[in-house]
This record gives structure tokens, sequence and C-alpha cells, in this order.
């Protein structure tokens, strides 16, 4: 396997699953157990599920890291990116981002007479450099819509691309982002969806696919939000709102 990393070695998910090569060359979708829930997430009664943010907030970071230190700067993540036509961070121009180490260097420079006001101690011999260590971090969403969008959105690239910890860091968003993409298909038409997907001028989607093998838990899900948000339509909320 092509990738390795000091969090795993093999980046495209665990040896029982179906790798990238896998999927690349069969050209079909495997069929993969949906991914667990995000973390700690109970069920509460009426109120449906609460989310642990707390705990969730570390995984994604983590994700995070791995996207930006790793995954963006192997070259079947590159090429995987531009078949779906979505630049990574590290080939955005003018301010690309390789790492999530950010580094931002300031000169000092001191003439002779700035020299002679202070003492030898306090006065560096040559160019000083300071540096900020504030870590840098991108959204990921960009990175998921497209794969959701193109039925790409399988634990094998989803771990080559963000890691470990990707289930409990993008799962969650994962989720909503397949719900947002059923709510998008039942609000408008073809052209209408993939307008909402295009990431204009350069970035557009290059093809859309229907959502990848969607569980009945998922589509009842999706239904009982939906007819929610038409009860918002009608300003059927609070006191009005349905039983």
């Amino acid at each position: 396997m092509a990738f390795s990393s000091s969090s795993s070695e093999n980046n495209f998910g665990e040896p029982s699953r179906p790798s990238f090569r896998d999927y690349r060359s069969k050209g079909v979708r495997e069929s993969i157990e949906t991914p667990p829930p995000g973390p700690q997430r109970q069920r509460d009664g009426a109120q449906g599920f609460q989310f642990d943010i707390i705990a969730w907030y570390p995984k994604y970071q983590s994700c995070q890291r791995y996207f930006l230190d790793h995954a963006q700067h192997e070259p079947m993540v590159q090429g995987f990116a531009a078949f779906i036509n979505i630049q990574l961070p590290c080939q955005r121009s003018p301010n690309p981002i390789h790492t999530s180490r950010a580094n931002t260097p300031t000169q000092f420079r001191f003439s002779k007479d700035d020299a002679q006001m202070h003492s030898p101690l306090s006065v560096p011999t040559s160019t000083s450099t300071s540096t900020s260590s504030s870590p840098t971090s991108i959204s990921l969403v960009p990175y998921l819509r497209r794969l959701v969008v193109t039925g790409m959105d399988i634990p094998p690239i989803l771990h080559g691309f963000f890691g470990d910890d990707w289930a409990a860091g993008i799962g969650p968003q994962r989720e909503q982002e397949r719900r947002n993409y059923l709510f998008a298909a039942k609000s408008g038409g073809w052209a209408s969806v993939k307008r909402d997907y295009d990431m204009l001028p350069m970035e557009t989607v290059p093809f859309l696919r229907p959502l990848q093998d969607p569980t009945d838990a998922e589509i009842e899900a999706a239904e009982r939000t939906w007819s929610e948000w038409l009860a918002m339509e009608d300003w059927m909320v609070g006191s009005r709102a349905p039983g």
C-alpha cells in the first residue's frame, strides 16, 4: 500500500475492508457497513440525540491535522482530488497550506547604531527569527461535500483523507451532509443541485451520483427532519407544532 504514517499502516481502512486500490480497480462500490454514529451520542427521550461536542472536537482536530500533515501530500490523494476536481490546501494559490504547524517568520534587523544602544547580551549577532506556534486549521466540510455528491464517501476513502479518527471526527458531519444532499435533491432538479455544489469558478462538480447505500434508518431520519422543515414553512412551530 502506498500510504503509510505513524497513525496507521493502511490509511484507507482495516485489512478486512476493501482498499482504495480495490475500489479503483473494480470500478464499483463495495458494500460496506455504515460507520457508527459520532462520539458519545445518547438518546434523550423526545429531545432526540444529545451530541457531546466537547468529546467530538479533539477528534475533528485530529482529522484536520492528518489531512494537512499527511494525506494531502500523498500522490494517491492528490490524484483522487484531481479526479473529483477539488484543490487540496497545499495546491491553493496564493496562500497554500502545507502543514497544520504554522510558521510565520518575523525578521528583526539591527544596524550598528542600534547595537550600540543595547547590551551585548540582548542584541543578536545576526538576523534573528521569531516564529508563531499557533496551529493552522481548515474546514473539512468542502471535501466532505464533494465526496458525498460524487458517491465517494466510503470508509476506505474517508480513512485515507482523514486518518484513524475519521468516524468520530468527521462522521457526524458526514451524516449531516448526506442528509443535506437528500434535501437538495428533493428541493430542486439536477441542475439546481449541481449549482449548489459547484465551487466556482474552477472547482465545479464533474459528476453527481445518487446517495450511496443509504440505510432505512438514514432515510427515515431524513423524512422526519424534512417534515419538520415543511412544518416550519407553514409556521407550525412552538405551540403550533404537530404532535
